[in-house]
């Protein structure tokens, strides 16, 4: 994180906690203290009580019907894609493609661009940190058209040696796919240099950015990323709903991902002409009320400021570190200068399946596992590691609840 960021104001985490109504919740009759927010965050008030007005007073389809409940609706789901683009930094509304999530966005830009533009030979650029999400896709296409994948290398620190990066390009490569921010490790990317390189050899860049716009202002503009993806459930808005950018230039050439209603302009059954810009990639009833509920979130968020949240988590990430470095059996991985509020370890001869089960039981939520990054595990040498991410939320003293459990782990199973 910017150094910058620790002269803003702190948070006011009462007033803050008081928005989220599940963190009132008892597990195992001890306080819910939830460090699992890279999986998925927890809602504030303002979102619940979003979706629920919407379908209290304002639920209908959208964009078809001519009465004042669907009008209501269609000028909420079009409002909402105005915010996204504010959001982040986009030139126009019509570049924000709403889909189910990260995911699918991804699969959308395999499916519709990569199919165009990557043939036999042709190869396209990952990096070790990456989500399974952003690399199975790309798998699929480079059997499909009989391309190829090349991995950009991490160092010792967890960040990718940008030399190498520089010499997997060729005149081969079409694509490069890389995530802003590594779930599995916190790492962030130095993306908008990454993004000039590529372009200096005329090659496009999508960027997964679920794990970023949580934490990290982002300006699509100012990147000149060609795609940039992210989730709405990881930005404190609902799930099954996401977002995808892409620059209205591509976006214009490539073909519709599904077929449907509402992406179509014309149907007979000699030919179908299509929708413009955005619709044509929205086939059917799209997800009204995420769209809402995330336009919600995005408001609750730059209410708070995006600057001072990620400001406490790295106050967050820098004390968790601390005190588990004062444990000689738990081994911390990545020493990235620049990271979120992600911390990933393991504890010398327990798996972390078992660290997650007995931390439960203490009340305290975190993940254990691949992270959806078997690869990255294979290149640290695990199978899994245990993994707390902050939020907004989130309290030192919760940190030290986490170090008890982990104590408690330590005597329990030797």
């Amino acid at each position: 994180m910017n150094s910058n960021l620790r002269t803003l104001s702190p948070l006011n985490l009462d007033q803050l906690r008081a928005d989220f109504p599940i963190l009132k919740a008892k597990v195992y009759k001890k306080p819910l203290v939830y460090l699992d927010n890279a999986a998925t965050t927890q809602k504030p008030k303002a979102v619940i009580d979003t979706l629920n007005h919407y379908y209290s007073e304002e639920n209908a389809n959208i964009h078809r019907g001519v009465h004042y409940l669907s009008e209501c609706a269609t000028d909420l789901f079009e409002s909402a894609r105005n915010d996204i683009k504010n959001f982040i930094g986009a030139a126009k509304s019509s570049e924000i493609i709403f889909v189910r999530g990260a995911t699918e966005a991804i699969n959308l830009v395999a499916t519709s661009f990569g199919r165009k533009k990557i043939g036999k030979g042709d190869e396209i650029i990952l990096s070790i940190l990456e989500h399974h999400s952003n690399i199975v896709p790309w798998q699929m296409l480079c059997e499909e058209v009989g391309a190829s994948l090349r991995v950009i290398p991490m160092n010792e620190t967890s960040e990718l040696i940008l030399e190498e990066y520089e010499r997997l390009f060729n005149d081969k490569t079409k694509l490069v796919a890389i995530t802003h921010v590594s779930n599995a490790l916190g790492t962030v990317n130095p993306i908008e240099k990454m993004i000039q390189m590529a372009h200096r050899c005329g090659v496009p860049v999508l960027i997964d950015g679920a794990q970023a716009v949580p934490h990290i202002p982002v300006d699509v503009q100012k990147l000149d990323c060609d795609f940039y993806v992210f989730s709405g459930h990881k930005l404190y808005g609902p799930t099954g709903i996401g977002v995808l950018y892409g620059k209205e230039s591509h976006l214009l050439e490539m073909c519709p991902y599904q077929g449907g209603g509402d992406m179509i302009r014309s149907v007979s059954f000699e030919k179908t002409t299509y929708n413009t810009l955005p619709y044509k990639f929205e086939a059917g009833t799209p997800h009204i009320a995420g769209a809402i509920g995330l336009a919600a979130a995005i408001r609750y968020l730059k209410k708070v400021g995006i600057e001072s949240i990620g400001a406490h988590e790295e106050e967050l990430l820098n004390y968790a570190v601390q005190l588990l470095s004062q444990e000689k059996r738990i081994h911390i991985y990545s020493s990235a200068q620049n990271k979120v509020g992600v911390v990933s370890f393991t504890i010398d001869g327990i798996h972390p399946h078992d660290v997650g089960t007995i931390l439960d039981r203490e009340g305290v939520a975190i993940r254990a596992g691949h992270h959806c990054t078997m690869p990255l595990m294979e290149r640290l040498g695990v199978d899994a590691t245990c993994r707390a991410s902050f939020a907004l939320y989130n309290m030192k003293e919760e940190v030290n609840l986490l170090m008890e459990g982990i104590k408690k782990v330590i005597q329990v199973m030797g």
